[in-house]
């Protein structure tokens, strides 16, 4: 099952010099970024630190790209609003995060926002099953969160192709993103089965031309039998 769109490519910057982050956020919106991805660590529902809403709003005013918030963060619900008011255009809380993801997800369409829900590996499609009318984007960890380069869980691939199915049987359009080990090998796999957004950090910025590294995603995005 194949993905409604052609793939989106966001940026990581995870990845990115963090010293020279205005600088790697203008490179990849030169270079033709459709969003940009932002994960918001706090060293407790995952095991790594990263940075907050100031730094969210200190790039928001010199890019015109969408603003993709992966928020992996315990609780969630309180900070919902500063991520919004940061520059977000899109919110992505995580399943595992809390007991009340559904009023999590209200939350975030109140603020006028996208709302994401994101996966980990270990969790099943089923999961979000009954969140679905209020989600905009799924976004799929092909790797455990926390960390970027690391490699990418084949056995995620099922999922997504689950999720697709789920999405489509919705009757709503829904963003199927992928987060975690992706690059020329991997996108055509997530592609294939059903991904059309892919959140990529090393394989972007772990590369000297980062338009070249992108135009490479999307020619490997063209989907293929596995």
């Amino acid at each position: 099952m194949t993905a409604l769109h052609p793939p989106l490519i966001a940026p990581s910057v995870l990845s990115a010099n963090f010293a020279r982050m205005a600088e790697e956020v203008a490179a990849v919106e030169k270079g033709g970024a459709d969003w940009l991805h932002l994960d918001v660590m706090d060293g407790h529902f995952v095991p790594n630190l990263t940075f907050g809403a100031p730094l969210i709003k200190a790039l928001r005013g010199d890019s015109k790209l969408p603003f993709d918030v992966h928020l992996m963060i315990e609780p969630v619900d309180p900070f919902l609003e500063m991520f919004a008011k940061a520059g977000a255009d899109h919110i992505h809380v995580h399943i595992e995060a809390g007991p009340h993801v559904h009023r999590s997800l209200q939350t975030i369409r109140a603020l006028g926002k996208k709302a994401g829900i994101a996966i980990c590996p270990a969790t099943p499609a089923s999961a979000i099953a009954h969140v679905l009318d209020l989600v905009d984007i799924i976004l799929v960890m092909t790797v455990n969160p926390g960390f970027g380069g690391q490699r990418f869980i084949e056995s995620q691939l099922s999922k997504i192709r689950e999720l697709r199915a789920m999405a489509e049987a919705s009757g709503r359009d829904i963003r199927i993103g992928v987060d975690g080990g992706i690059d020329v090998e991997t996108t055509p796999r997530a592609t294939a089965a059903g991904a059309d957004m892919l959140v990529a950090g090393t394989a972007i910025y772990g590369q000297s031309d980062y338009a070249r590294a992108m135009n490479a995603l999307r020619e490997a995005s063209r989907p293929y039998a596995p």
